[in-house]
């Protein structure tokens, strides 16, 4: 599988269209919105580290290939990008002052990691195409990234819980614009359906379904904030 999405290529090229193309910059859109976030702020107040530690995972389970498949230069670079600036976000979490100081454990520990990455690995023993080192890592990554945001909404319930019902907007379009690369890719999906006879691959859209379906809260409080141009609230912790 050799898309930065886990797709596969055609004869080693990818087939590409306008709705992946949208969902691979929604994504990065989603990265450097958080880097801005932590870096412009100096704090990580509202993100969840388990997440950023869940997705270093997922990236590098999924992305090994780079080492042998060099499917295109777009391929390639794409998945350098993930790794590396995942990586980069938890560094900046853990280790870099005053950053990590403004990181809040207490808030970030109400789901353990085992809790998500455990089944994952279970299932991807389960349903999986063919049993293959490669072939495990890539469908596990798949299933984890599904669950992956889940500390992290439940970081921003929490201190939404603190501010009135009220996320910060930084947070909340990194949220939005990162459950929004996994709707564009729904519709490539869909359209991939219409246009290339046999294109079938039920375990990455059921996967991808339920990644999309946990974000549809989120989703219709942040619409609902932008279309009436105030900040995004929760109001189950309305004041």
């Amino acid at each position: 599988k050799s898309h930065p999405s886990g797709a596969p290529s055609v004869r080693g090229v990818i087939i590409m269209n306008i709705f992946r193309i949208c969902g691979d910059f929604m994504h990065l859109a989603s990265i450097f919105i958080l880097l801005f976030k932590i870096k412009s702020k100096e704090n990580c107040r509202g993100i969840s580290l388990k997440s950023q530690i869940l997705y270093v995972i997922v990236f590098v389970t999924r992305y090994l290939d780079l080492f042998w498949n060099f499917a295109s230069l777009y391929n390639w670079v794409m998945k350098i990008i993930f790794i590396s600036t995942s990586v980069y976000v938890v560094h900046l979490m853990m280790n870099v002052k005053p950053i990590c100081a403004t990181y809040r454990k207490e808030i970030d520990n109400k789901l353990p990691m085992y809790y998500l990455i455990i089944p994952c690995a279970v299932l991807a023993l389960i349903f999986i195409d063919f049993y293959d080192v490669a072939e495990y890592l890539w469908t596990f990554s798949i299933y984890l990234e599904a669950v992956a945001i889940l500390p992290q909404l439940m970081v921003v319930h929490e201190y939404a819980k603190e501010e009135g019902g009220f996320v910060e907007n930084l947070t909340s379009n990194y949220v939005f614009t990162l459950g929004g690369y996994r709707t564009m890719y729904i519709l490539n999906w869909i359209y991939r359906v219409a246009t290339e006879s046999g294109y079938r691959n039920w375990r990455v859209w059921i996967a991808g379904c339920l990644q999309t379906i946990i974000y549809c809260d989120f989703f219709f409080y942040y619409l609902k904030a932008v279309r009436t141009g105030g900040k995004l609230k929760l109001p189950q912790y309305n004041d």
